[in-house]
């Protein structure tokens, strides 16, 4: 399997899980610590962990260290790949919604 697939492969599994999508949320405003996102997302600090692991292997969130605190990011180039996968499809889209609107144009 290419790269950029397996890439997109991991991205859609982390994204699939809404309690991950809930601290990509979280953490797009601004980097937070697992205690922090535990408490704002009424999640034990082990589940809030687990689901970090999987955006962190996904490429969708970065972490640095603050003294003995992990903060954590959301990582934009991390949802680029599905961004890239979406925006293939774009253009044949609004090819045919132009081609539907000029056929209306020319029958009314």
């Amino acid at each position: 399997m290419a790269q950029s697939a397996l890439k997109l492969d991991e991205a859609f599994h982390a994204l699939s899980d809404p309690n991950r999508r809930a601290i990509l949320t979280v953490i797009r405003g601004g980097r937070r610590a697992v205690g922090e996102l535990a408490g704002q997302l009424e999640m034990s600090q082990q589940n809030v962990s687990h689901h970090l692991k999987v955006l962190d292997r996904a490429g969708l969130v970065t972490s640095t260290r603050e003294g003995t605190r992990h903060l954590y990011a959301l990582r934009v180039e991390g949802l680029a790949v599905g961004k890239a996968f979406f925006d293939e499809f774009w253009p044949e889209r609004l090819t045919m919604l132009k081609h539907a609107a000029e056929s209306q144009e020319d029958h009314g």
